[in-house]
């Protein structure tokens, strides 16, 4: 069954739990703070919607670097740190995009 109301702040827990059980995780490997930071600094800094892309690749990152917490928060720290300095102040740090390009 599918909702479109989403979770009260309160069920963020629960969420946690229920999610990471099925993704046989354990959720006290999951530093939500960090990863819900990283989601605001790239929401607020770069786009709403790169917000869920960008902790999906940095939990990607930190499955291919080991997965401990410390890999995720890493991983987090390298993407909170291009998004408060986005956009790049050269063009040329933007893989596949030219001087004059527009955004």
């Amino acid at each position: 069954m599918s909702t479109s109301t989403p979770l009260p702040p309160e069920a963020l827990d629960d969420w946690l739990v229920a999610l990471a059980a099925a993704l046989e995780l354990d959720p006290a490997d999951i530093p939500v703070g960090t990863l819900l930071d990283v989601a605001r600094d790239v929401a607020h800094n770069v786009a709403r919607p790169a917000a869920p892309l960008s902790t999906f690749l940095v939990g990607l990152a930190a499955a291919r670097n080991g997965g401990t917490v410390a890999d995720i928060e890493a991983a987090s720290a390298r993407a909170t740190e291009l998004a408060l300095n986005w956009p790049p102040d050269e063009p040329a740090n933007q893989p596949g995009r030219q001087p004059g390009d527009a955004r």
